[in-house]
């Protein structure tokens, strides 16, 4: 202490010196981090300054949906079709025009793009998933998976897609209490048993399948959490419920194999796997399946809400519809569920499909990783470690006739064809490499629940104020839950 006296330093300068230097260190980062994100916005319309680290994160936690119509409208009105931000130390560029979502989607590999699905999607499902694979890996992988989706296959679970359809619907007429109906979760509970006997089939013990619903909240709530690798955190415990989802699709894997090598009949989508792909390492089949289930799970949860506060909005289609239907298919006398060839006499109600996913695409955006600068036009190139959120909903709202119209003639109409003039725009389903390999199954799926539903339904929307604003949970679904009122429309429910 005295010799610090000598030189005049005294501990409270001392500690002022130190107070000065922190808060110059302060100030460096601060200025460093607001120039870095000037230089990588360029031309881009985007907010002047941003707050330190976390940036746009409170107006994105507290209204999802007001901030990306927000980023949506900024990248409209400048007529650039993009727009930048920042959040949680990471620079974003939101991309609206579809030709420009095409070139991200067209340039997924090692030196371009990588598809994350979500921000932290990695740290959740492992440096392996389906979603995370380029190149020759990737592609061989997806040749492999072919198999699954043959017309032999689609047919053996529209069966099964139906037999779980029509139980659920079952449960839900014979509720006791007549208040209007939020469906969004008993569809979620649907969409999980049918994914589970569609993919897995006989391998799954009712104890597992409830074991495997409990672990599937515990991902959906991980995945709109913080993510706090921590003991007692919704992602830790995410992170977990995604460990134990793959072992229990592993043991699924190995049961198929066996019963496959012994010259068993397939019943399920693991099945036909292993009848083509003996070879195949159980623990990597068992995390492909994982990929195939959280595909198929949320998505289709939205389009199933959305299809009936849509036909309920759209009463002219739904008598479309059901005369369709009815025309192939009685729900009155029905002893066995709606065949192959039925299913194709069903154009129009094809056309609703598309068009449900089309005008409420169930994946708004696809978040990309720019893994090196990337030119994206003539005078913006996207710096290396962006994340840009290509959005398939705006793509949906371009180049098709009236777009803000619910109208599926579009896809029916043989003078239209907006499915073939406007193909481009159309992308719930993405584009290029990573274009969704199940597609044709959640269609199918979608069609078999309108058919099955307005058959043996009648059904009113019980609407309040705001109640088809979006909600991010994570895909989008209406904000009411989609409620409605339900009776029993046949005289008698179907039994097959």
């Amino acid at each position: 202490m005295a010799g610090s006296a000598l030189f005049g330093f005294g501990d409270d300068n001392i500690h002022a010196v130190a107070a000065f230097l922190a808060a110059a260190a302060a100030l460096y980062l601060l200025l460093a981090e607001q120039l870095s994100y000037r230089r990588k916005k360029g031309p881009l319309p985007g907010p002047p300054l941003v707050a330190p680290f976390f940036g746009s994160l409170g107006s994105l936690i507290r209204d999802p949906t007001a901030y990306w119509d927000g980023l949506a409208a900024r990248a409209r009105e400048s007529e650039q079709g993009l727009a930048a931000d920042y959040f949680l130390g990471t620079f974003v560029v939101f991309i609206r025009d579809t030709e420009l979502i095409h070139r991200v989607l067209g340039n997924v590999r090692a030196d371009a793009f990588q598809f994350i699905g979500h921000a932290f999607g990695k740290k959740l499902f492992g440096e392996h998933n389906l979603i995370y694979k380029v190149g020759e890996e990737h592609r061989e992988l997806r040749r492999r998976i072919a198999p699954n989706f043959t017309q032999r296959a689609l047919s053996k679970y529209a069966a099964i897609q139906q037999r779980v359809i029509l139980a659920h619907l079952r449960a839900w007429l014979d509720r006791k209490d007549q208040s209007p109906f939020p469906i969004r979760d008993p569809c979620r509970d649907m969409n999980l048993e049918t994914s589970q006997t569609a993919f897995v089939g006989p391998y799954l013990s009712d104890e597992a399948r409830e074991r495997f619903a409990r672990d599937y909240d515990l991902l959906n709530a991980g995945l709109t959490a913080a993510p706090v690798d921590l003991p007692g955190f919704a992602f830790r415990r995410a992170k977990r419920a995604v460990a134990r989802l793959a072992r229990t699709l592993t043991e699924c894997a190995r049961q198929s194999k066996a019963r496959m090598r012994a010259g068993g009949e397939p019943e399920c989508l693991v099945d036909y796997w292993m009848q083509d792909s003996v070879k195949e390492i159980d623990e990597e089949v068992g995390g492909h399946l994982f990929d195939f289930l959280y595909a198929a799970q949320d998505a289709s949860t939205s389009s199933l809400c959305w299809a009936v506060a849509i036909l309920d909005a759209h009463p002219d289609v739904l008598a479309r519809v059901r005369a369709e239907v009815a025309a192939v298919w009685s729900a009155d006398s029905a002893h066995r569920p709606i065949t192959a060839e039925q299913m194709a006499e069903l154009r129009y109600t094809h056309a609703v499909a598309r068009e449900v996913v089309r005008y409420r695409p169930p994946a708004t955006m696809v978040p990309h990783i720019a893994k090196q600068s990337f030119r994206l036009t003539e005078w913006y190139t996207v710096p290396k470690g962006a994340t840009v959120f290509p959005s398939l909903l705006e793509s949906s709202f371009q180049g098709f006739r009236d777009p803000e119209a619910f109208d599926p003639d579009r896809f029916f109409s043989e003078s239209r064809r907006e499915d073939v003039s406007c193909n481009r725009n159309f992308l719930p389903f993405g584009v290029g490499a990573h274009q969704c390999v199940g597609q044709r199954y959640a269609l199918n799926h979608l069609v078999l629940f309108i058919a099955l539903f307005v058959s043996v339904m009648n059904f009113t929307r019980y609407k309040t104020k705001g109640c088809d604003d979006f909600v991010y949970i994570p895909t989008i679904a209406p904000k009411d839950g989609c409620a409605v009122y339900l009776h029993q429309r046949c005289a008698k429910l179907p039994s097959f």
